[in-house]
């Protein structure tokens, strides 16, 4: 059974399918901008993992540098950048996926203030749904 709105959607006239389409989008921008903010931060992890593994390999570096015992800390140091690079690919993922939510989030914006407009033209918003 779909909900009265799906049914008044798909049922009404123009003016009821708007305000599904603007329902809709009401419901969309806050997980839009909620998703932003946790690719945002996991992007601010991703920098900071990528600045400890550099760390990491210099100071490996020096130490085997200084070892007056052979110990061969290479294939770990390779290791490490190997991880490294791993990271700055998922942060370039997470980039690109960070800047289609900032154009996403965007076009929903502009798509409610169209649609909002379309619907004052129109007479108004229907009773129960505050127009801003």
């Amino acid at each position: 059974r779909h909900s009265p709105a799906v049914m008044a959607a798909g049922s009404g006239g123009p003016a009821a399918r708007e305000l599904f389409a603007e329902g809709l989008l009401q419901f969309l921008r806050p997980a839009v901008r909620q998703l932003d903010g946790h690719v945002h931060a996991v992007r601010e992890s991703q920098v900071e993992l990528r600045e400890h593994i550099d760390s990491l390999a210099t100071e490996l570096c020096r130490i085997n540098e200084d070892q007056k015992v052979a110990l061969d800390l290479d294939p770990y140091v390779k290791k490490l950048l190997n991880a490294r690079r791993r990271v700055v690919l998922v942060n370039n993922i997470l980039q690109n996926a960070q800047e289609r939510l900032r154009r996403l989030n965007h076009s929903v914006a502009k798509e409610t203030v169209r649609r909002r407009a379309m619907l004052e033209a129109a007479g108004g918003y229907p009773q129960g749904l505050p127009g801003k």
